[in-house]
């Protein structure tokens, strides 16, 4: 699983997370890309759940890029704790995601494997997702 090396701090705020994508909202490395459609949290988990679907599909024929990194932790509290007495302690890290953002990139395999490892990818991801080509310029 993701998860940063070191944070400035241990616990962080939630904020918000509205708007749309103004940085990473092309295909940069790949051919094909998978673009977020919606505002959400991704939790390491579910990133590298995708990775191992998309993985296994193209059976190491290929390249994957994971263009998000999950850096800010969520807090939980414990079961059968009563209100108040403080924040609880960092449980998982999670990637701020916008609509736009591109959230992997694939490249080596034909259109029709790549849309496909693509579909069972976003099966695993919290947002609704589009699958996208490189514009050739």
């Amino acid at each position: 699983m993701l998860l940063p090396k070191k944070t400035k701090y241990r616990k962080v705020r939630k904020g918000k997370n509205d708007g749309v994508a103004t940085r990473g909202h092309y295909v940069a490395f790949g051919d094909y890309g998978l673009q977020s459609q919606g505002n959400n949290d991704i939790t390491s988990r579910q990133i590298e759940s995708a990775r191992q679907a998309m993985t296994r599909y193209i059976k190491r024929g290929g390249k994957i890029w994971i263009r998000i990194f999950p850096h800010t932790p969520r807090t939980r509290k414990p079961q059968d704790v009563k209100m108040g007495s403080g924040k609880g302690n960092p449980e998982f890290f999670v990637a701020k995601v916008k609509a736009g953002t591109i959230l992997f990139e694939m490249k080596g395999v034909n259109e029709d494997v790549a849309r496909e490892a693509m579909r069972l990818a976003a099966h695993k991801l919290p947002v609704k997702t589009k699958f996208v080509k490189r514009e050739e310029a």
